[in-house]
């Protein structure tokens, strides 16, 4: 198959492309990285990147022609370990804007394209749900946060059109990625190891989270399926509060966690931003485990010890 990941140099988009080009198919990667992002693509034969400033159409514009799939896992990072990732009105213009462009662009190639792919896989976030205790599932209506606005305003309505070319949509739903190198898990780790570990907040937040073997397998799993179409939460069947997860991490580095922090000091530092440690969904993976596909990590404990190097 020929495959189009837009984003590709990510921490999924690098998994998903090893993943299919262990597989013997061909893969192209878009990114706004040149010839350093192809070596960030962590295998000894990577894929062919082609440039892209992730809005407008160029050169790249023809790899669409003919694709068998397009992955679209474009966008700015919404959350990061430093105080630079503060959701300021720059940052959230910026956000919002980086998912737009590249959905638009990406459905303008499609309509261009003579020959359209047949499927197109838009990700996208629990986040779309709103936070809280109710059980989150696919027909669920958004949340009305900053994050569920991004989520189903700016990244998943920017390539809702294909559907109307003919092309089957799937929209992927992620929760928190955990692998070995996860920019979720590692800053979690290290806290741990450095027996500083403990809940977060009050600790009785949702996450929904899901192994990485299980986001690439899933995807795969969407992408050959001719009856799956719609939005599928890709997480876990085993959603555990946040108190929880850093008690899992204690167990499996045998070290503490006892160690809380508070809510007030991710605010100081992160302002909004905290919303994406201090607020939790708890979505079920009902689509995706009603279309066949069998998880390798349901459980957490496993999921964190194949993830620690």
């Amino acid at each position: 198959m020929k495959i189009i990941i837009a984003g590709g140099t990510g921490y999924v988009g690098r998994a998903l492309a090893a993943s299919f080009l262990a597989t013997g198919d061909e893969v192209l990667v878009l990114s706004r990285g040149g010839a350093s992002a192809e070596a960030r693509a962590g295998v000894e034969q990577g894929p062919q990147v082609l440039l892209w400033d992730g809005k407008t159409q160029g050169l790249w514009s023809h790899a669409v022609d003919g694709a068998d799939l397009v992955v679209n896992l474009a966008g700015e990072r919404v959350a990061g370990p430093s105080p630079a990732y503060r959701w300021t009105p720059a940052r959230r213009r910026l956000l919002q804007e980086s998912r737009r462009d590249a959905g638009c662009a990406l459905v303008e190639a499609i309509m261009a394209a003579s020959v359209r792919p047949g499927v197109f896989i838009q990700a996208s976030g629990i986040d779309y749900y709103p936070p809280g205790e109710g059980l989150a599932r696919e027909g669920d209506a958004p949340g009305t946060g900053f994050l569920s606005r991004l989520v189903a305003e700016d990244w998943e309505s920017s390539t809702e059109a294909v559907e109307s070319l003919g092309v089957r949509r799937i929209v992927a739903r992620l929760g928190p990625v955990l692998g070995s190198g996860s920019p979720v898990l590692s800053p979690l780790l290290l806290q741990h190891r450095l027996c500083a570990g403990g809940p977060v907040g009050s600790g009785r937040q949702w996450m929904s989270w899901v192994a990485l073997a299980d986001l690439v397998g899933g995807l795969r799993h969407l992408a050959m399926d001719s009856q799956a179409r719609g939005a599928f939460n890709l997480v876990a069947p085993g959603s555990l509060r946040n108190a929880e997860l850093s008690a899992a991490l204690g167990r499996v580095l045998h070290r503490p966690s006892w160690l809380p922090l508070p809510s007030f000091a991710l605010r100081l530092a992160f302002g909004g931003m905290a919303d994406t440690l201090l607020l939790g969904v708890r979505a079920e993976p009902r689509r995706l485990l009603d279309s066949g596909y069998s998880f390798r990590f349901p459980e957490i404990g496993a999921a964190l010890e194949a993830s620690i190097p």
